[in-house]
């Protein structure tokens, strides 16, 4: 966290001044606003914190709800979300009260006493290392926790509408050129006005509200699918038990009493037990879903023959049949209007697909929704890109979702086999293995578009693969001698990643390809970072620009180094020097991420994925691809804003004296 370079910051620097719409937030929803966000959930609170940090944008979150969510069906959470949590900056707290996940185990029939089960393998949870995060467990309700709290810290101060419902909305034609075209009637469901309905008018509207959304149905879309008519009974527990995995993730297959998925929870005492109830007749008519809890307590008794649970407490508890379902639309373009016209409502998470938990999915794949259409809105109300950006937020999250409900389908149909149809009894241990990276949320690729390029370059830099999420490795940041995971600087705030991958020269202020490119980026009237930085701002406000050297840091002197990879802060006109990085103590990038010596520049999104990989002198190469979709400033002003001595202040650097 860099902080002072605006003044002295005597509190909690993560509590931002309030800025722009966050002065003085009308307790009142507004008649008008940029963004109506709809819900709560997983998917709707990052949209919230994203956008939080861009105080010029009228940000709203209704929410259905009297209060906070106090009791979330999702638990697990993966490598991929909390790498998303790094760069909301809460990330080490939430896994400090979560459940870490270390391995899982399989028991299966005794081959002797095939009535009992015995431990059959153990499975470390991430044996390839494919993240330096862990695999934790958490309920959904603290994680929406640290989200909110994000908003309301940030300048945006956003905070949830709680009691108030989406209804019905109308979307005014492209040709009526109207500033709020989205009109969205409301109504109050608790407090005095309960029953009340109005309308407001938004230019944007998000739908975060659910499998059973509104806002999905006003929209005129959805769910396709099918279910499996198999049933699964859910309960968190707490017990007294001789089973010695308890409190390790299990899954568990008897001879003929059914399977349970054992998932402990945070705490210590607590574990999610899911009960296999078995398959369901197509008359059922829902009668499954009002199977007892005792019941199910039998059940997973009967399956754990010879151990037994003693239930102490039942904190919480469900029946579901398995569904795989996927929306026909992610946004309000007609499918023979797609490319013609621009999207201006939204649907994200539940709301867009729907499944089995046992994958461990549904959070974590809406979060990434979430945070796939957030930077883009900001980028889109802020003037820094097109309205054509948000149409690549249903091209690229429609893939990602048909590619969990096909991989959930499989994975849910093998947890429910019998024991007596596997021909390979390690069949269900080896999938686990070999699809790892799946669950863990990495196998996300994200092919070629507006805003994701080609593979032309991928060889000058295999270990950053185009269209997956940066993989962090660890450097040596040599403002401080100290090694940083390079990543894990990277924040949610909107702005591109370029990291420069020197080529084999010694840092120099000229006289290198390294060199020649920095004049180029920060001078020359091509380059994206001149021709898109408004004035009057932090040289860094759009562009994150650093470099890192072959060298031993003990060759770099910050002095050799230039000036575009030093950038200027407002208002004081600090230096920048921690966007230089080097090797050392054993760290080295280029050998981790098999970096050509000849360098590169590693382009990567707002949300952490590869968006490109070029040659060090491919200034026109790289100056075409962010033409594609962004907006010259022509001048326009930056919208930053800082705080001295309670005082805010937005314009040029060295406006504001060191004496305030």
């Amino acid at each position: 966290m860099q902080i002072h370079h605006r003044g002295y910051v005597s509190g909690d620097p993560r509590i931002q001044p309030a800025a722009g719409y966050g002065v003085d937030r009308p307790t009142e929803i507004p008649d008008e606003m940029d963004v109506l966000i709809v819900g709560t959930g997983p998917a709707a609170a990052v949209v919230a914190a994203q956008l939080s940090r861009f105080p010029s944008i009228n940000v709203r979150a209704i929410e259905r709800r009297p209060g906070r969510l106090e009791v979330g069906q999702a638990d697990g959470i993966q490598a991929r979300s909390v790498e998303t949590f790094q760069a909301f900056g809460f990330a080490d707290e939430i896994i400090q009260e979560a459940y870490r996940n270390v391995e899982m185990c399989f028991w299966k029939p005794d081959p002797a006493n095939p009535e009992h089960i015995v431990r059959s393998s153990r499975t470390p949870d991430d044996a390839t290392g494919i993240s330096e995060f862990p695999h934790i467990y958490v309920n959904q309700s603290r994680v929406l926790d640290y989200f909110l709290r994000d908003a309301e810290h940030a300048p945006g101060k956003v905070l949830p509408d709680y009691g108030v419902e989406f209804v019905s909305l109308e979307i005014a034609d492209a040709a009526e050129n109207a500033e709020y075209p989205v009109s969205a009637t409301i109504r109050y469901t608790a407090g005095p006005r309960e029953g009340e309905e109005r309308v407001v008018r938004t230019k944007y509207l998000v739908g975060g509200d659910g499998a059973r959304s509104q806002v999905r149905s006003a929209l005129g879309h959805k769910l396709h699918g099918d279910a499996s008519l198999h049933a699964w009974g859910v309960m968190d527990v707490m017990v007294n038990t001789d089973f010695p995995d308890f409190q390790v993730k299990c899954s568990i297959q008897s001879h003929d009493q059914g399977n349970i998925l054992l998932i402990p929870r945070e705490g210590g005492y607590l574990s999610r037990v899911y009960v296999d109830l078995g398959e369901v007749g197509e008359n059922d008519e829902g009668a499954v879903r009002s199977t007892p809890v005792e019941a199910m307590i039998d059940t997973a008794n009967r399956i754990l023959r010879p151990y037994t649970l003693d239930v102490k407490q039942v904190t919480w508890w469900s029946v579901y049949e398995v569904a795989h379902r996927i929306t026909d639309g992610f946004d309000d373009v007609p499918a023979e209007l797609a490319g013609q016209q621009t999207p201006r409502a939204f649907i994200m998470g539940d709301a867009c697909h729907t499944h089995s938990a046992k994958a461990g999915q549904g959070m974590n794949v809406s979060m990434q929704d979430g945070f796939n259409l957030g930077w883009k809105l900001a980028a889109v109300l802020e003037g820094r890109a097109p309205e054509t950006l948000l149409s690549t937020y249903a091209e690229e999250r429609r893939v990602v979702a048909q590619d969990l409900i096909d991989f959930d389908n499989e994975w849910s149909s093998m947890m429910a086999k019998p024991v007596e149809e596997w021909e390979d009894p390690e069949a269900l241990e080896k999938y686990y293995l070999s699809t790892f990276e799946f669950p863990a949320g990495f196998m996300t690729e994200y092919t070629e578009s507006m805003i994701t390029t080609g593979t032309d370059h991928q060889a000058l830099a295999p270990g950053f693969r185009v269209g997956k999420r940066f993989k962090s490795a660890e450097v040596i940041r040599r403002a401080d001698n100290r090694w940083r995971h390079l990543g894990h600087l990277h924040e949610a705030d909107g702005r591109w990643r370029i990291y420069v991958f020197a080529d084999s020269a010694a840092p120099a202020l000229s006289g290198t390809p390294v060199a020649e490119f920095a004049n180029w980026w920060a001078e020359d009237a091509a380059s994206p970072r001149v021709k898109y930085t408004p004035t009057g701002g932090d040289d860094d406000e759009v562009f994150d620009t650093k470099v890192i050297y072959q060298q031993s840091y003990t060759e770099v002197e910050p002095g050799d180094v230039p000036r575009a990879f030093k950038p200027v802060k407002v208002p004081f006109g600090i230096e920048d020097v921690n966007q230089i990085f080097a090797s050392g103590h054993g760290r080295d990038i280029f050998r981790d991420r098999e970096i050509s010596k000849q360098g590169a520049i590693v382009v990567v999104r707002p949300d952490q994925y590869v968006a490109g990989v070029f040659p060090i002198d491919a200034h026109e190469e790289l100056a075409a691809y962010f033409d594609a979709h962004m907006l010259p400033m022509n001048g326009r002003q930056s919208q930053h804003t800082y705080t001295i001595d309670g005082q805010t202040f937005a314009g040029e650097r060295n406006k504001v004296s060191a004496e305030g």
